[in-house]
């Protein structure tokens, strides 16, 4: 496994550009190029070799057909990185793997073809080139000759395979080799199976080739997103870039799930947002500063080193003022760098992620992963999002929140995690095996009798799982299930059922029938040191974010954690993340207080940053403190220990702030 470990000021320089445009590169200046970056605090750039035009940036001997018709300095991407190496800056190469528009023109026989024989992609008279190639066909052949053209031709810092993903193709070689698998090309499912394993196959193979002619470069393989599909092929890369763009499809929840993930693999991460103000191919439109701020320092607080989505213009100058952004950024960063390098995230909690359990093992995230995601960072919780492949023993709490379908073989590691002293909670259909027949989770105490018979519901909170919240009837919008409880397992709150469901024939009010007083089944259950949600409250919450399905959930969780990591004063907008730096022998809290607004019908907008003051924290400490200051401000903060906590007080944060907790 490689120990790669990744700069911090990344730029992903996409050079996507028309053959119909001319004077490519005709302005490009090498050392202002290089000068540009520089002064950015840019340490590492990834330049174009090939583009999704399928357009070369340099000089190829072997393909010269496929240069860009109009590039004006042939040796562009030479001299991107000779005058980058001058200034100590990387340069990883950008090679498109399964979109390329010149190829597909020329070669469709190499196109994937969904299950009618129609190419996988955009219809051949819209515009986009999306036409996805097949990495089973001859087009390999090609892909490999391309890459050790570059190799040989240029000193290769990293190699950047973009659009390397799971295909369900039924070409011709793909429908000869799902025959020597025993799967039947005829059907959705085996083609999607059959693309996962030929889309790992192809890493490999590619990561193999590569070898030959570099032994150190990076290699990377983007599809837009890394989860447990990575885990076994893990040893073909040697480090994770998380493209999420907040403002691009992904959303502001993709990122801290994705790489709360990544970074248990082994890895150095990168976390890679844009400076468009939508997403990739939005020329002149810059990203507010304060939201590329936040994306930055969300990165550095999750263990991840930064990189910046930008497109150079085809003339091959710089933006002058995206620039001077992305500078603005980049040089806190480097001033916040000696108190994040080498450092790991300290966590109690371990959710697992639905995406694990798919067979596909192809979905990005669902709506459960968010909600719980949601609810721990607004709490102030240290957690991360692993499979049922992960090592359980870090952690104090596990959750499976609504979806986690659990066989007889997950079953006993969750028994045995249990027995030696571990808690869960469970929401809904988590616990069930593969066929939702059966709880093969038996540690939770629950038969299942089947779904609820009335939707919506009400939870009737009281005692510890109802603090915080009056006892009386709460709405649970999304249907639940019916369980029976096993003679030890305790009902900590029951449900209400409505005076029937609303159908045409009766319904009351506009929405939903009230509350008939009468007692249905349980709602909420218990049985030693785990705890069971009947309503997938973690969906529910992601919907429409009912502050009682949050309480609840936090409620049980303090019941099986009452001594968390970390505990704050400040308001559920701020988010908090604890990391260690082991060769420093210090802790760094990282405190950030940005609000992302739903200002327009697309996207959430960060622009304004609105400062916090004397925040009161409490972190959970296992040796002795002898020092809390703020950083890199230098500033020393008065603590106290208590109950083996170590409290104190930060006096503001204007949008992020990091403290140093030096041991003694």
């Amino acid at each position: 496994m490689s120990k790669v470990d990744l700069r911090f000021r990344q730029v992903h320089l996409d050079f996507h550009t028309s053959p119909d445009i001319e004077e490519i590169g005709a302005k490009f200046d090498a050392e202002e190029f290089a000068s540009t970056l520089e002064r950015a605090y840019v340490d590492s750039i990834t330049c174009f070799a090939r583009c999704h035009h399928g357009m070369l940036y340099y000089d190829s001997k072997a393909f010269p057909e496929r240069v860009h018709p109009h590039l004006a300095n042939k040796n562009l991407l030479k001299e991107q990185i000779e005058a980058c190496h001058r200034h100590n800056i990387r340069v990883p190469i950008y090679i498109t793997a399964q979109w390329d528009q010149y190829t597909a023109e020329e070669h469709p026989e190499w196109l994937a073809l969904d299950g009618e024989g129609k190419p996988l992609g955009n219809a051949l008279f819209e515009p986009g080139f999306y036409r996805k190639l097949c990495v089973n066909s001859p087009y390999r052949d090609f892909l490999k000759a391309m890459t050790r053209e570059v190799l040989e031709m240029f000193p290769v810092d990293g190699l950047f395979f973009d659009i390397v993903q799971p295909t369900p193709c039924a070409c011709r070689y793909c429908r000869a080799g799902m025959k020597e698998e025993g799967l039947d090309p005829s059907k959705l499912e085996d083609r999607q199976i059959y693309g996962q394993m030929l889309i790992n196959e192809f890493k490999q193979d590619m990561t193999a080739f590569i070898r030959q002619f570099n032994k150190d470069c990076t290699i990377f393989y983007n599809k837009g997103h890394v989860g447990p599909a990575h885990r076994p092929v893990v040893d073909a890369y040697t480090h994770f870039e998380l493209e999420s763009l907040p403002s691009g499809g992904w959303g502001y929840m993709h990122f801290p799930i994705a790489v709360r993930y990544a970074r248990n693999l082994g890895l150095d991460c990168l976390g890679m947002t844009g400076k468009f103000h939508t997403s990739w191919g939005d020329f002149h439109s810059f990203k507010n500063k304060a939201a590329l701020e936040f994306e930055c320092f969300h990165m550095l607080a999750l263990n991840a080193k930064c990189s910046i989505g930008d497109q150079l213009e085809p003339n091959g100058r710089l933006s002058q003022p995206v620039y001077d952004l992305i500078g603005s950024v980049y040089s806190q960063v480097e001033e916040k760098e000696p108190w994040c390098a080498g450092a790991k995230a300290i966590t109690d909690i371990g959710v697992f992620t639905p995406e694990g359990f798919e067979e596909t093992n192809d979905i990005r995230l669902t709506p459960a992963i968010m909600g719980v995601t949601r609810m721990l960072q607004e709490a102030g919780h240290q957690f991360d999002i692993i499979d049922s492949y992960s090592s359980l023993s870090p952690y104090k709490v596990l959750i499976l929140p609504d979806n986690i379908p659990v066989s007889d073989e997950f079953a006993a590691k969750l028994e045995r995690y249990i027995a030696d002293g571990g808690a869960v909670i469970a929401s809904f259909e988590s616990g069930l095996d593969k066929t939702k027949s059966t709880f093969t989770l038996k540690a939770l105490g629950v038969k299942l009798k089947g779904q609820a018979s009335y939707s919506p519901d009400f939870i009737m909170p009281k005692g510890e799982i109802g603090k915080g919240l009056p006892e009386t009837e709460h709405v649970m919008y999304m249907r639940g299930l019916e369980v029976e409880p096993e003679d030890d397992t305790e009902i900590l709150a029951e449900v209400a059922v409505p005076y029937f469901n609303r159908t045409w024939e009766h319904f009351c009010s506009h929405r939903h029938t009230p509350s008939s007083g009468e007692i249905g089944y349980p709602g909420i259950l218990k049985r030693g040191r785990a705890v069971y949600f009947a309503h997938p409250i973690f969906t529910q919450y992601d919907k429409n974010a009912p502050r009682w399905c949050k309480q609840l959930f936090l409620n049980a969780l303090n019941m099986l954690l009452p001594d968390p990591l970390v505990c704050h004063s400040g308001p559920s907008t701020m988010i908090v993340t604890l990391n260690e730096q082991a060769d420093y022998n210090r802790l760094v809290l990282h405190l950030l207080h940005y609000i992302p607004e739903r200002r327009s019908q697309d996207i959430d907008i960060i622009e304004d940053v609105i400062p916090l003051y004397n925040v009161k924290v409490s972190v959970k400490m296992d040796g002795e403190v002898k020092a809390v200051m703020c950083v890199p401000e230098g500033e020393a903060l008065d603590f106290e220990i208590r109950n083996g906590r170590v409290e104190f007080i930060v006096p503001e944060i204007n949008g992020y702030q990091m403290v140093a907790l030096q041991m003694a």
